[in-house]
């Protein structure tokens, strides 16, 4: 017991005498550390991990045990192995940096969009792709969110317009010159169209997606966009984010994912409670009618 409170005591001084840098370099490293294994499962990295850490283990083994000649070896892998690290990531490594070289550091002092304005681009772009979900028409739209996406709206055509059912539905028709590339939507407003978008490198995406699921993956690789797709074979709406495909959505499914991913937390959680209790008055009333006509 005496020996848990010295410790116990030992560990709370120590503590106590961490400066803020002390505080700021372990949050650092926390941070490299998590960045690390989210990179890891990203890319299905596990069995590379594994065979470092091991190599990590034998190497600290072979110091413990004196063993020079095995040590030397060991430190030699490892210098060559960073560069093969380089080389075998090269593309992860590259969109990394392009995310953090697109990101808007500034922008806590840039223009913030409205949540009214946003809304309604939400509304206007799930009518839109329903409709066009019920005629198979294929589309292809970008919500730009913090990592600026300017290069990619430079390949297309510059819009400027307010977000409307019927403008995205003329521009994915089929005789519109630019059904075939992606709408990039900035600050709620569509800002391009007829885009084209860099395509995925994954070698494990199934086969039956087609370019412009690809696309849009891809998109959602290299950036932090939220990407929606309508496929033109099946009709079904589909949203792409960090790599990740949500394939097959309802109607109500997609709304309230743009919802939740593009309107601040506090609007988003009121206009879900809002539209629950307007559901729940709905279906009150509904009961009580039946219980009318019953009676």
């Amino acid at each position: 017991m005496s020996n848990f409170l010295t410790n116990l005591n030992n560990n709370l001084r120590l503590l106590l005498s961490m400066s803020l840098s002390d505080v700021l370099d372990v949050l650092v490293v926390a941070v490299a550390v998590y960045g690390a294994i989210s990179f890891i499962r990203r890319t299905n990295s596990t069995r590379f991990a594994q065979g470092i850490l091991l190599l990590l283990v034998a190497l600290g083994l072979s110091g413990l045990l004196k063993l020079s000649l095995t040590n030397f070896i060991l430190r030699q892998v490892f210098e060559i192995g960073v560069l093969a690290m380089v080389v075998l990531f090269q593309p992860e490594i590259r969109r990394a940096l392009e995310r953090v070289g697109s990101y808007r550091f500034f922008s806590l002092f840039g223009k913030e969009v409205g949540g009214q304005a946003l809304e309604k681009t939400i509304v206007q772009t799930v009518n839109a792709c329903t409709d066009m979900s019920r005629s198979r028409t294929g589309a292809l739209i970008v919500f730009e969110r913090a990592n600026r996406l300017n290069e990619v709206m430079a390949s297309g055509t510059q819009v400027d317009a307010l977000v409307t059912a019927e403008l995205l539905k003329n521009i994915f028709y089929d005789k519109s010159p630019l059904h075939d590339g992606a709408v990039i939507i900035q600050d709620g407003r569509l800002a391009s169209a007829g885009c084209m978008l860099p395509l995925s490198e994954n070698a494990n995406l199934s086969r039956d997606l087609g370019m412009r699921h690809r696309a849009g993956i891809g998109m959602s690789e290299r950036s932090d966009a939220l990407v929606v797709i309508v496929s033109e074979e099946t009709g079904s709406i589909s949203v792409a984010e960090d790599g990740l495909l949500k394939r097959k959505l309802s109607g109500d499914t997609f709304e309230e994912l743009l919802r939740r991913e593009l309107l601040p937390a506090d609007e988003s959680s009121d206009r879900t409670g809002l539209r629950g209790r307007l559901k729940g008055k709905k279906g009150s009333k509904d009961a009580k009618e039946d219980r009318d006509q019953r009676d």
